[in-house]
């Protein structure tokens, strides 16, 4: 004759080992069950999360320079755009809060332009951060083109990229960022931190 048999699974036990006060079936009812699928389901997204690259954005006068600058002269290797950002987060947070006097909306969009400018340009800069290269940013003193930030760290990571393939550069002032580059065709690069 068979008796009673109880087959708990592993994780169950260890759980109720930590949790002593909680009988098990309570655990093993479907409000339990719920409850460990949603904290499961919560431990995911904070993988997902924090395994996710930094992003810097970089607003430029012309992505098709850009291009050239970033991937001739600083060799930035292409980068795939990071799965968080196919959910348009950014979108919310793009150039609609730009002050006019960085941006011109006139350069928002490029006629005959290949390039989806909510898309722009990626490269890894370091093995965990992004670049992330659209246009918006004026023209600069004397027609220069024009790549600004708002975050400092990505300017001084730029910096180190120029000092280290010696390209000639002239830094105009430390804080905020800012120094001249020049590309591979002698065209003055302006590359500018935007403190808030």
């Amino acid at each position: 004759m068979l008796t009673e048999v109880h087959i708990v699974p592993l994780a169950f036990q260890t759980l109720a080992s930590f949790l002593p006060s909680l009988p098990l079936d309570s655990l093993l009812s479907t409000q339990g069950i719920m409850v460990a699928l949603l904290i499961a389901y919560a431990g995911a997204m904070w993988m997902f999360l924090t395994s996710a690259p930094k992003v810097y954005t970089v607003m430029v006068t012309d992505l098709e320079l850009a291009r050239q600058f970033y991937e001739g002269l600083l060799d930035l290797p292409v980068a795939d755009v990071p799965l968080h950002y196919y959910y348009n987060y950014e979108q919310t947070l793009g150039a609609v809060g730009v002050d006019p006097l960085y941006a011109s909306t006139a350069n928002l969009t490029r006629s005959g332009s290949t390039y989806n400018n909510s898309d722009g340009l990626w490269y890894q800069l370091r093995k965990n951060t992004q670049l992330h290269v659209i246009s918006g940013a004026s023209m600069g003193a004397k027609n220069r083109q024009r790549h600004v930030c708002f975050d400092h760290d990505c300017l001084e990571q730029l910096l180190l990229r120029v000092q280290s393939y010696g390209v000639k550069y002239k830094i105009r002032r430390d804080n905020p960022l800012n120094f001249l580059v020049k590309d591979l065709d002698g065209r003055v690069i302006e590359m500018a931190e935007i403190s808030n």
